[in-house]
């Protein structure tokens, strides 16, 4: 079994640095300085974050000014990176590049390869991040990515609801699935809330990270979509994590229709679900809004909390190849993530920075803030997509199996998810 985690032990003081994938080419004399302009999350906290940053840098870099500004809005954030890359206007750096497009992005040939562009390329990520890098690299063994942050999936309740449905507010039966559908019964009938879970129900491939893919990892002990070269999701946990969400929905404790709102934290925000699976962004979504407590994500023989892996939802910042002022870039991204810029961004936005000395840089910090100590020993445990080639078309594969099979309940589970997995497999041969 394969798995790549997304972050080190937090309890960890020192590191050995991870051996590089490659030997870097010097590249330095091809590699200009400048202006250059970057894209970040349209998420109200991060942006605060990066605009402080910028300002900050343009202040000391007066010949290499950076211009931000958000993602432009559209279906995803995936779709605009690949609809630039295809223009050729991407912006020098993106820092919202999800590890579950990179595939594509770079086959597309819009990343840049930091490990053979940079002198110290692998060094500073290895340095920072650890051996969590290795979990970014793609099949040639090099980083079209630099990992940045990461944000571990646990799952909040609303206990209001549970003392309304007559459940354990305080210290709730939520470790096995049987756990979750029996208080799914008792929130249904006593009208505590119209739903127990809504995760997004749309058809996108990206919505099967927020609900399919992090109970998976829980319950298979952190076994990615894709190991040792073949579809993991019609495995034994698999359809254990398959059955539960059907039953799920075919009890009405789901919705499949997509929600009016936030389709992320607006059920749980709103009090239309009493469950919710987020990172720790969850609690600036939901702090004044809902009377919440968080545990670890259920499994089918209920897992211990210390063994007990998760998605890590990390979000790493490309450096784009239509960038003109690639120096630059890369120097900013590089001050965008130095010790104190990385104890801003998560002192700001809730988000792990993925460094392996994180006690050394937000120890004091985390240990006034409950919510984020709680997330901070699951991130350890935290695992994040597998890096292969047509993960795109792989992971739609798959949500087009879930719409079918799990939400509206069609046909035989098991049958569909295994034609899936076929189909998977056939992608993964195309190289």
């Amino acid at each position: 079994m394969k798995r790549f985690t997304a972050a080190v032990s937090l309890a960890a003081l020192s590191l050995s640095v991870a051996a590089c994938a490659s030997t870097p080419a010097s590249n330095s004399a091809e590699l200009t300085s400048g202006p250059i302009s970057i894209w970040y999350s349209t998420n109200e906290q991060e942006v605060a974050w990066a605009e402080a940053v910028v300002e900050k840098w343009n202040a000391e870099h007066p010949d290499e000014k950076v211009t931000a500004a958000a993602i432009p809005s559209g279906k995803s954030s995936e779709d605009a990176i690949g609809a630039a890359i295809t223009a050729g206007n991407t912006p020098c750096l993106v820092y919202n590049t999800a590890p579950a497009a990179v595939p594509a992005f770079q086959k597309q040939g819009g990343l840049v390869n930091i490990s053979t562009t940079f002198d110290d390329g692998e060094s500073f990520v290895t340095e920072r991040s650890g051996e969590a890098a290795d979990g970014f690299r793609s099949p040639d063994g090099d980083l079209y990515q630099i990992p940045w942050k990461a944000n571990p999936f646990m799952l909040y309740y609303n206990k209001d609801v549970f003392e309304a449905a007559g459940l354990d507010a305080e210290n709730p039966s939520l470790s096995t699935y049987d756990d979750v559908l029996t208080a799914a019964a008792a929130i249904k009938s006593s009208g505590a809330a119209d739903y127990t879970l809504y995760p997004p129900a749309s058809g996108d491939y990206t919505n099967a990270l927020f609900d399919f893919y992090p109970f998976f990892l829980a319950n298979s002990g952190g076994t990615q979509l894709v190991d040792d070269g073949k579809a993991a999701f019609s495995s034994p946990e698999a359809l254990e994590t398959l059955e539960f969400w059907k039953s799920l929905y075919a009890g009405g404790y789901s919705s499949a229709e997509a929600y009016s709102g936030d389709a992320w934290a607006g059920p749980f925000a709103d009090g239309v679900s009493a469950l919710g699976i987020a990172g720790p962004w969850g609690a600036g979504a939901f702090d004044g809004k809902v009377n919440y407590g968080i545990v670890p994500l259920p499994t089918a023989e209920g897992t211990p909390a210390d063994a007990t892996y998760t998605f890590g939802d990390s979000k790493n910042v490309g450096l784009y190849t239509s960038c003109e002022n690639k120096q630059t870039a890369w120097d900013f991204a590089k001050f965008s993530m130095d010790a104190d810029n990385d104890l801003s961004l998560l002192e700001a936005t809730g988000q792990f920075p993925i460094r392996g000395d994180i006690n050394d840089v937000a120890g004091d910090f985390l240990a006034e803030s409950p919510v984020l100590s709680t997330f901070a020993a699951s991130v350890p445990l935290t695992v994040d997509v597998p890096n292969v080639a047509n993960a795109t078309e792989i992971w739609q594969t798959f949500r087009d199996a879930w719409g079918k099979a799990v939400q509206a309940g069609e046909g035989d589970l098991e049958a569909t998810i295994t034609t899936a997995a076929e189909k998977a497999d056939s992608l993964l041969a195309q190289n």
